[in-house]
């Protein structure tokens, strides 16, 4: 089924909070609640598998499109194309992010079980930007920069149905990591690749 989601919407269509971080922005509402239910009913026929890091097992599904990286081996190689239901989201999430049409090339989605998250990290360094969709369960995305007097810290939370933009600052000099749910939760986590990876 291929999503028919509207493209033709106004610049002024995704007005943004103040921002937690510089180079966070943040939206709610990007989706409505009929294309959450979709989008999760499509990602629960996508074929996602469970999160292998080394010899632990994740609490939670995974399937990269476009680019994968493999936490086993290190490699980081060309995956199946990103599916046709996500294009449409896909040049939406371009729009919102202010990234030219196909600049995202690369597709996580993730299923969170109850009781999952994710640890402190910064996104591989062959990405750039990176914007994501959150559905389901609401989240919290904590932030933290090591500093001399210890870390400094920020919290931004993940509403269902909210899109995320991490760019400069954000991306590149603060860690972040998702708090464990109750609740199942599901992203769609699109990136751009850095021209010196490829």
């Amino acid at each position: 089924m291929t999503m028919m989601l509207p493209l033709d919407l106004p610049p002024d269509a995704f007005p943004t909070a103040g921002p937690v971080l510089p180079g966070l922005r943040q939206k709610e509402d990007f989706i409505t609640p009929g294309e959450e239910q979709a989008l999760i009913a499509e990602m629960d026929r996508a074929g996602l598998a469970p999160f292998l890091f080394q010899q632990w097992t994740g609490k939670r599904l995974t399937k990269s499109c476009g680019w994968s990286y493999d936490f086993q081996t290190g490699i980081f190689a060309r995956a199946e194309p990103i599916p046709d239901w996500l294009t449409t989201l896909k040049a939406r999430a371009e729009r919102f992010a202010g990234l030219a049409p196909g600049d995202l090339e690369q597709l996580l989605l993730i299923r969170y079980d109850p009781g999952a998250g994710i640890g402190w990290h910064r996104d591989r360094p062959a990405f750039e930007h990176v914007v994501g969709i959150s559905l389901g369960e609401p989240a919290t995305m904590r932030f933290r920069r090591r500093s001399q007097a210890g870390f400094k810290r920020a919290n931004a939370p993940l509403f269902p149905r909210s899109i995320y933009h991490l760019s400069g600052e954000a991306r590149h000099d603060w860690e972040h990591s998702i708090v464990p749910m109750k609740g199942l939760r599901w992203s769609i986590t699109f990136r751009s690749l850095r021209k010196s990876s490829l």
